[in-house]
C-alpha cells in the first residue's frame, strides 16, 4: 500500500469533521490522549513490576559454592534416585 498524500490526507480530515462535527472532535482527541496516557503508565508498571520480581528472583537464587563443584552436582540441586 503506497504512503497517503496530501490530498488524501485532506479528504480523510474532511470526511471525520463532517462526521462527528467540530464540537466533538476535540473530545475525541482528548479522550485519545488519556486512553495513551493510561497505556504508557500500565505499560511501565508493569515493566517495573517484572523488573521487581526479576531482582527478587536473583537475590533469592541460591549462589554457588566450591562444594557444588567438589560433587560435580549443580549448585541447589540435590540427587536423586530412582526406586525401581
Amino acid at each position: 500500500m503506497p504512503p497517503l498524500g496530501f490530498w488524501e490526507i485532506i479528504i480523510i480530515l474532511v470526511i471525520v469533521l463532517l462526521l462527528f462535527g467540530g464540537k466533538k472532535i476535540p473530545q475525541l482527541a482528548r479522550d485519545l490522549g488519556t486512553g495513551f496516557r493510561e497505556f504508557k503508565k500500565t505499560m511501565s508498571d508493569a515493566e517495573k513490576e517484572v523488573t521487581d520480581i526479576r531482582h527478587e528472583i536473583e537475590d533469592t537464587a541460591p549462589r554457588s559454592t566450591t562444594s557444588s563443584k567438589k560433587t560435580g552436582t549443580a549448585a541447589g540441586k540435590k540427587k536423586t534416585t530412582r526406586k525401581a
